[in-house]
């Protein structure tokens, strides 16, 4: 999915909202979903010191095996600080050596953990550059740098329980190029055949499984977007929805993969509005709706990870650009989701980022006042 961080970047090249993280799996596969006789529950938090003005708040984005909640926030001098929030609640901040402490520096976790618990991101210095982290356990932190990047710096974007690394760097023209690094701290950089290599233009990756296959999206010479799947052995293979967008910034966003390979996302049409997809290991592509989705530009389904059952969580814009999140299974039944005291004006409402194996959703909501907060769903 694209990741809230990604969005922050895009939001001041475009203008606007980008996308909303890699599948999980570090637990147990799921059996199937199931509403069961039990509603869902919701819990909500904040993290401490995130701030309360517009703009400002919590963002949730992954659970880990022992339950802790991953994410960062914005203080209320636009600073953003990592976070963990271990199952009792308590929060643990996190903050990389170097990050800057100015408005819209700081540090960013990104998507999910190795078996060990270590976690990746990366921070923004004073100088505006990016610097890969790996942060132990322990609250060890060793920086990820790609040689050959450029002053823009380098962005470790997921990590798979073997401890495998996928992410993007900035050369010395802004060009983006993807990257791995191993286990043991080799790195293997590549690019996308059909990717643009102009400034910003290039692939960003989303996410990594077991096996080290890598899923993303990349951006083309008039920053169309199309999703490419890089194989272990470096074979890569780009994919588009179904009458996707060829407008710039628009196109096929691939979001979430699980370790079957299947991949999910969504990709606009030739109106701008956004559709779900699921894209099988044998490259079919299912695509859907979520029922009372607007169908105005930007409106539409936004899906943004998958689980190893194929249950998909996601977001949707209705009519009045309010959002909804919803979970769909395998079989294609969707259910949808609000937050009690998530505003009801455009723009705000209620995500889901990502689901783990049993099928719990991480995530948040914007509320009247626009400040952001974290949820945990429970099926």
């Amino acid at each position: 999915m694209p990741s809230p961080t990604l969005f922050a970047r895009f939001r001041s090249l475009i203008g606007g909202r980008g996308a909303a993280a890699l599948c999980l799996i570090l637990f147990s596969l799921k059996l199937g979903y199931s509403q069961g006789p039990h509603a869902a529950t919701i819990i909500t938090f904040d993290a401490p010191g995130a701030g309360t003005s517009a703009g400002q708040g919590t963002t949730a984005l992954f659970d880990d095996a022992t339950g802790a909640i991953f994410g960062w926030y914005l203080d209320a001098n636009d600073v953003y600080h990592g976070f963990r929030r271990a199952p009792d609640g308590r929060f643990t901040t996190i903050d990389a050596p170097g990050a800057g402490t100015a408005g819209y520096t700081g540090t960013f976790v990104e998507f999910g953990s190795s078996q060990d618990g270590t976690i990746v991101g990366y921070d923004i210095d004073a100088n505006g550059v990016d610097h890969g982290f790996l942060r132990a356990p322990d609250g060890r932190f060793t920086m990820i740098a790609v040689p050959s990047a450029g002053l823009q710096g380098t962005v470790p974007e997921s990590i798979n329980p073997e401890g495998a690394i996928a992410g993007w760097y900035f050369d010395a023209s802004f060009a983006v190029h993807g990257f791995m690094r191993a286990p043991n701290g080799q790195i293997t950089t590549f690019d996308v055949p059909g990717a643009g290599t102009g400034a910003y233009q290039g692939p960003y990756t989303e996410g990594i499984t077991p096996l080290g296959e890598i899923m993303g999206l990349y951006y083309d010479a008039s920053f169309g977007v199309h999703g490419f799947l890089r194989a272990p052995d470096g074979a890569v293979t780009t994919f588009d929805g179904p009458g996707a967008s060829t407008s710039a910034y628009q196109g096929t966003w691939a979001e979430g993969i699980n370790p079957k390979g299947e991949i999910t996302g969504f990709y606009y049409d030739a109106s701008g509005v956004p559709q779900g997809f699921l894209r099988a290991p044998d490259g079919t592509l299912t695509t859907f709706d979520v029922p009372g989705a607007g169908t105005g530009e930007y409106q539409g389904t936004w899906a943004s990870d998958l689980n190893p059952a194929a249950e998909v969580v996601g977001y949707y814009y209705d009519p009045n650009n309010v959002t909804h999140g919803f979970v769909r299974d395998r079989e294609g039944n969707i259910t949808t989701f609000n937050v009690p005291g998530a505003g009801t004006g455009s723009g705000q409402g209620t995500y889901g980022y990502t689901i783990d194996p049993v099928g719990e959703i991480v995530g948040g909501y914007v509320d009247a006042s626009g400040v952001s907060h974290g949820l945990l769903r429970t099926p």
